[in-house]
C-alpha cells in the first residue's frame, strides 16, 4: 500500500506548560506583550466609546421631540435607549470590563445590521450613508478588543 506524505509541523517553541497547543502558544505570548492598565489610565478607544455614547444622548433628544404623532419613537423604547447609553457611558469613561464588553456587543449588532441595509440600498447616498457608519464603527470596535484586553476582568468572589 502506498503511504500518504503528511505535511512536517514545526516543533513548538519550549513553553512553560508542556502540551500546549499552538494556538494556546500564541495566545500566552500575545497576553505577556500586554501592559494592564495603570491607575487611572483610560485607554483612547475606551474614551472614544464613551464620547460616542454620550453624544448619542445628547443628539437623540432633541430629535425625539422633532417627530409628530406616529413618527415619535415609543417613549419607553427611547427612554431604555437613553438609560442604556448613559449607563455604557459612565461605564466606559470609568473603564469598567462590562461597560467595553457591553458597546462591542452593540457595536457588533450595528455593523451587522447596517452592512445588510447597504446591500439593499437603493441608491448611492443611501449606500454611502451605511458605509459611513459601518467604517467607523469597524475601527471603534477593532481598536476595542485590544484595550478590552488590558482591562482586567474583574474577579468573581
Amino acid at each position: 500500500m502506498g503511504r500518504r506524505s503528511r505535511k512536517q509541523r514545526k516543533p513548538l517553541p519550549s513553553s512553560p506548560q508542556a502540551g500546549m497547543s499552538r494556538t494556546e502558544a500564541k495566545n500566552a505570548a500575545a497576553r505577556a506583550e500586554l501592559e494592564p492598565l495603570r491607575e487611572g489610565e483610560r485607554p483612547l478607544p475606551v474614551t472614544i466609546g464613551a464620547i460616542v455614547a454620550l453624544t448619542l444622548v445628547v443628539v437623540q433628544v432633541p430629535l425625539y421631540f422633532l417627530f409628530d404623532g406616529e413618527d415619535r419613537p415609543a417613549l419607553p423604547g427611547f427612554v431604555g435607549f437613553l438609560l442604556l447609553m448613559l449607563v455604557m457611558a459612565w461605564g466606559m469613561w470609568n473603564v469598567k470590563y462590562w461597560a467595553v464588553l457591553g458597546f462591542q456587543a452593540l457595536l457588533a449588532i450595528v455593523i451587522l445590521i447596517v452592512s445588510l441595509l447597504a446591500f439593499v440600498a437603493s441608491d448611492i447616498w443611501t449606500f454611502l450613508l451605511c458605509a459611513a457608519i459601518v467604517v467607523p464603527a469597524s475601527a471603534l470596535f477593532w481598536f476595542m478588543v485590544r484595550a478590552l484586553a488590558r482591562i482586567q476582568m474583574p474577579t468573581l468572589r
